[in-house]
Parts: structure tokens; sequence; C-alpha cells
């Protein structure tokens, strides 16, 4: 049973419910007021023949046909008195005998006036509601019937209507869930065939039935939104795959050719040997970095950390320490007291990156590399050759290098990683000229992440 049926059989089952509950609270309600209005009728007329008003007791003309003139002469009521003894005189009304019983007679030998008890009997083929009322001082009781079978008659016509009204309570309801269930599930219908095409087909640029402010409109807004995030994360893989191919393919042809000369490595003078080797090992560091480089970028490890306090000024310190142990280069490192709320080893990667790619630029005898933090604003700053206006955009891009860079080592993935810790701590990255020669490279980290200085 699919979803648009479910929620038509439960409006149906709701309605249904519904109409059954008022049917018979409605049901009973009619027949308590009918029961008690016979009860009081009968006290009344108990009363009034008790005081010699046996009138009521006499025949009233009942119409039987289509016709006026075809009436018959009928009386619902019949009357009795009960001595004190116990033996019974009719009074009038309908000629039957009413069935006494011991505490009828009871009343009727030691009840006091007014007392009185209700009950009901069968004089075949009749159903009868009857009272029995003391009359007190010795002078026994009197015992009044009425038939009830018209009175059992409007309750069944009730009946019968009440579970019409019902039964069309019923359809309307089933109905009315059909076409709400139809409304509601139109839009689910249509996004189901979507993600149907997309599971099927790998398709994640299908178009996706948005609208409306409920939640199915924003359920289909959210999986809009996914599969936009989709076709972007498979068309960065894609050019993550072909441009690691691109750039897999220089050390692999390298090591290739070196391989074929080692195995003329006996024919080869001990310089030529050492240059071989030297080659090989530099290739295989060049490629090993540039293999970790990837698996870092495609992995996004640093996204898997969880978040925490953590001190921007030890992050950069630890960072310039690992390059100064790698290069003995010295980092001056200027920063104030920013913490924020973020993941300490993607940040340290970050600071890595940025430093070595500084030092990797610099000129050995030149100015130092410097490192400046500011209210979640890290700046990298060296006296290399400085980035081109045209560059300034792109050297964060996966793979991409600057004609400065070119004839230098390195994967061209290091500002990449940059760019991606950047962004998944809310802020940014941005590279430009230094004032007097070089670069200036860095990131900012969002305003919300930040924490109180100590």
């Amino acid at each position: 049973m699919n979803l648009r049926s479910k929620l038509a059989v439960a409006f149906a089952g709701v309605g249904a419910a519904v109409a059954i509950l008022v049917g018979v609270f409605s049901y009973q309600t009619a027949s308590q007021r009918i029961d008690n209005e016979l009860d009081r009728s009968l006290l009344t007329m108990s009363a009034q023949i008790a005081a010699g008003a046996t009138q009521v007791l006499a025949p009233s003309p009942v119409t039987r046909g289509p016709d006026d003139n075809d009436h018959d002469e009928a009386q619902p009521m019949s009357a009795q008195a009960i001595s004190q003894d116990g033996v019974v005189r009719a009074i009038g009304g309908r000629p039957i005998q009413l069935a006494v019983d011991p505490a009828d007679r009871a009343l009727a030998a030691t009840g006091n006036l007014g007392d009185h008890r209700y009950r009901d009997l069968t004089v075949s083929p009749d159903d009868y509601r009857v009272i029995t009322v003391a009359l007190g001082g010795g002078r026994g009781a009197i015992q009044l019937a009425i038939d009830v079978d018209e009175s059992r008659h409007v309750l069944s016509s009730l009946a019968t209507r009440i579970t019409v009204v019902s039964a069309i309570a019923l359809t309307a309801a089933a109905l009315a869930g059909w076409l709400i269930a139809r409304q509601i599930t139109r839009r689910l219908v249509r996004l189901t065939r979507v993600t149907e095409q997309v599971s099927d087909g790998g398709l994640v640029d299908v178009a996706v039935p948005t609208g409306g402010k409920d939640e199915v409109g924003r359920l289909a807004a959210s999986f809009d939104r996914m599969l936009v995030r989709l076709a972007d994360a498979r068309d960065d893989q894609e050019r993550l795959v072909q441009d690691a191919a691109h750039e897999l393919r220089t050390p692999l042809t390298s090591l290739r050719t070196n391989a074929s000369v080692l195995r003329r490595f006996g024919e080869l003078t001990p310089d030529a040997r050492g240059r071989l080797l030297d080659d090989v090992d530099g290739e295989t560091r060049e490629l090993t970095h540039l293999v970790n480089e990837l698996v870092d970028l495609a992995t996004r490890q640093h996204d898997g950390e969880q978040p925490a306090p953590v001190e921007l000024a030890a992050v950069v310190r630890r960072a310039a320490e690992r390059v100064y142990r790698r290069s003995g280069r010295v980092i001056d490192v200027d920063a104030d007291t920013t913490k924020l709320q973020g993941r300490a080893k993607g940040l340290e990667r970050a600071m890595s990156n940025l430093i070595e790619n500084a030092v990797k630029f610099s000129p050995d005898s030149g100015e130092a590399v410097s490192v400046l933090v500011r209210d979640g604003r890290v700046e990298v700053l060296d006296r290399g050759p400085g980035i081109a206006v045209e560059d300034a955009d792109r050297v964060f891009d996966r793979f991409y290098r600057a004609d400065a860079a070119r004839a230098l080592p390195g994967s061209g993935l290091g500002l990449a990683i940059v760019r991606e810790v950047a962004r998944s701590h809310g802020g940014d990255v941005f590279a430009g000229p230094r004032s007097g020669g070089g670069a200036v490279v860095g990131f900012t980290v969002g305003a919300d992440l930040l924490l109180p200085h100590s």
C-alpha cells in the first residue's frame, strides 16, 4: 500500500471513529431522554389516576390510513389497583393483566405515599414500561403501564438515520482523505521519481521539483542543494583525478628513465652514479610528497578532527619549528592571543604549507620569512619573486603553479589544502604583493569561531 492509500485509509478510519462515537453518543442520549420522559409521564399520570382522573385512560383516535376518516381507537396505557392484601383490580385502559411481583405487593402493603418503582414488562406481543406507586395509609398501590413499542420504533428509526449519516460521513472522509493525500503526495511522487533516476542512473544534474514552504517543499529544496553539491563533488573528483594523473606523469617518467639508466649502472662514472642516485632520491621524495598531498586533499582528513579551543600563536610556532628543523630557516613569528574553536591539526597543516611555500621562494640570504597573526587573520610574508596580479586568484587552485614556481619542487597542492582548511573554519584565503618586494599569503577564520581573549 502506497502512502496515498495509507493516508486515505487513515482519514477514513478517523472519520469512521468520529462518526461511530457521535452516533453512539447521540443514540444513548436520545434513548435516555425518551426513557426519562416516559418515567416522568408515568409518575404524573399515576398521580392523576390516584386522584380519580381516570379519563386519561380513555382511548384516543389514531389515524391508520391516508384517509382522515380512516382511523381507529387506541390507548397505549393500562392501569390497575393493588389492594393492601395483594388483590388486583383493573382500572382502565388496555384490557391486559399486568404481572405483580413481591416488590409491588410490598409497596401496596407497607409503602408510604408517593413511594414508587419502575420496571420493564413484556405482555405478548408488546413491551411496557411499568410504574408502581404506593398510596399509603393502607390504601394499596396504583400500577400504570405504557406501551413502549412506539418509543422503540422511534429509537430504531433514529439508529437507522445515524447509521446512514455515519456511512455518508465515512464516505466523505475517505474521499476527502484521498484528495488531501493526493495533494500532499503529488510532489513526493515527483521527488521519488527524481531520486530513482539518480539512484539508477547516477545522474546528479536532473531537475528537482521545488516549491512550497511546507515540509515537502523544504525536503525538495534540500534535495536539490544536495544534488548540486554532489555534482560539484563529482566535478571536483574528476578534475582531481585528471590533474593528479597529469602531475604524476612527470615524476613517474623521470623514474622510468632513471630505472633504464640503472641497468647500465656499472658503466657509469662515480660522479654520474651519484647524480643518478640523487635524482632518483629526489624524484621519489617528490612523488611521496605528491601522493601524501593528494590523499590529504581527497579525503579531507582535517575535517574529521573534532573542534576544540585552539590558540593560533601556539599553532604557528609549532609549524615554524617544524619548518626550521627541515630547512634550517628561522621564521619570525608575531602573534597575538587569538583563540578560536577549531581543528588544531588542520590549522597546523595549513600553517606549515604556507611557511614552507614562503621558504621555498625566499632566498637564503634575504630577509627572514615572518608570520603575523592578528584577530583571526594569518599573514605569511616573504621576499621572494612575488605574485603576479593574474596569478593572485589562481595560486590556491589545485596543481596550479605560476611561471616563477615551475622550476621549483612542489606538488601544487599545498595552497589548495590551505584554502580547504580556511573555508572549513568559516574563513577564506588571500594572496598579494608585499611592500618592498615579495608576497603576502594567508587566510582568515570566521569571526563566529573566535573566542574571547584571556
